[in-house]
């Protein structure tokens, strides 16, 4: 097994002594689409000891053009991203340990795993989410690694708490809205540009080389042979909510949470319950078998068909509305199913 990393080894910045401390350390990766799957890929491969892939969703055909963890029959079968992603995990590295974590990253769940991790790695498809991660990686002092992408473009950002500005004091200088793969598609080596930067962030975090990380953001077009790193350093802001002199972190109240999500690329509306709950997916099952829709069912979801909406239930009682990115709509269609 220690084969496996005898040339990394050899790179004088991580060496024996680096080696050993990925090896100890463990990365949370929040989200497992074509960011979320690359980094955790070659994380393992370089590797880390243990990591922590979320996702709600499950996998889809159109994933496969860039979500290199998956294959037909993840698609063919629904499955879970985050639990087809730990099986092509342990295949290629099975001394690593993998949890998988199968639903929505609110703020209670992030409360629960972000103390015992080493570094969050963004791989979110929302800003959102991001925010609340800014939040509680600036509540807990844990650096995260931003990075997104649509098209051919993409950046990626690293924010250290109480060193560097956080994703809140840069809210004016990164796009929040506009292109999303939905409307502008994608390409996969822009994923994997943006995979490569955030990765070696996260390797210089993990073997404790802070020195050589960058206080840039990195963004690049790929297609118009474009690149460009913009120090921020100058914008972390005294009166910043999230990371300023007094700490509020916005992101992680109440008030500040919705329960619908319009889903990146899927021309989707994510529903979550209120509270936490577990669906029974066999009553539900027998109750949908009623009505006029098609339903099937897997060990893992039911997918029930209703003209041109499909509504895919999940144990942990959020629904996935494809068809519409209507919330309103998507509510509807919700109720008719669940009262």
């Amino acid at each position: 097994m220690e084969d496996c990393f005898s040339r990394q080894k050899l790179f004088a910045p991580i060496g024996e002594k680096g080696q050993v401390k990925l090896s100890q350390k463990h990365v949370f990766i929040l989200g497992a689409g074509a960011l979320g799957t690359a980094n955790a890929e070659q994380l393992v491969r370089a590797g880390v000891g243990q990591i922590t892939i979320a996702d709600r969703d499950y996998v889809d055909w159109s994933n496969l053009q860039r979500q290199q963890l998956y294959a037909e029959e993840d698609a063919r079968n629904a499955v879970p991203k985050a639990i087809a992603a730990k099986k092509r995990l342990n295949a290629i590295h099975s001394g690593a340990t993998i949890h998988e974590v199968v639903g929505d990253m609110g703020v209670e769940e992030l409360h629960e795993i972000i103390p015992e991790v080493d570094l969050i790695i963004d791989a979110t498809d929302n800003f959102e989410t991001r925010m609340k991660v800014n939040d509680i990686a600036q509540f807990y002092k844990k650096t995260w690694i931003y990075g997104a992408c649509v098209g051919s473009y993409g950046l990626s950002f690293t924010v250290v708490p109480e060193k560097t500005p956080c994703l809140h004091c840069l809210l004016g200088v990164l796009p929040s809205e506009g292109a999303t793969c939905d409307t502008a598609g994608i390409i996969s080596p822009a994923v994997q540009m943006v995979v490569a930067h955030q990765v070696t962030e996260a390797m210089k975090v993990l073997v404790g080389d802070y020195e050589a990380l960058r206080s840039k953001i990195v963004s690049f077009d790929l297609w118009k042979n474009e690149f460009s790193s913009v120090d921020v350093s100058s914008l972390k802001k005294g009166a910043c909510p999230s990371c300023g002199e007094i700490q509020q972190y916005p992101y992680l109240k109440e008030d500040s949470q919705t329960k619908t999500t319009v889903l990146c690329g899927r021309d989707t509306v994510q529903i979550r319950p209120m509270e936490t709950m577990k669906r029974d997916l066999e009553v539900l099952n027998r109750i949908l078998l009623r009505t006029s829709g098609e339903v099937k069912k897997t060990p893992y979801v039911l997918m029930y068909q209703q003209g041109p909406y499909r509504l895919v239930f999940f144990q942990d009682g959020r629904v996935l509305v494809h068809g519409t990115k209507d919330v309103g709509k998507a509510k509807s269609l919700y109720n008719q199913c669940v009262g």
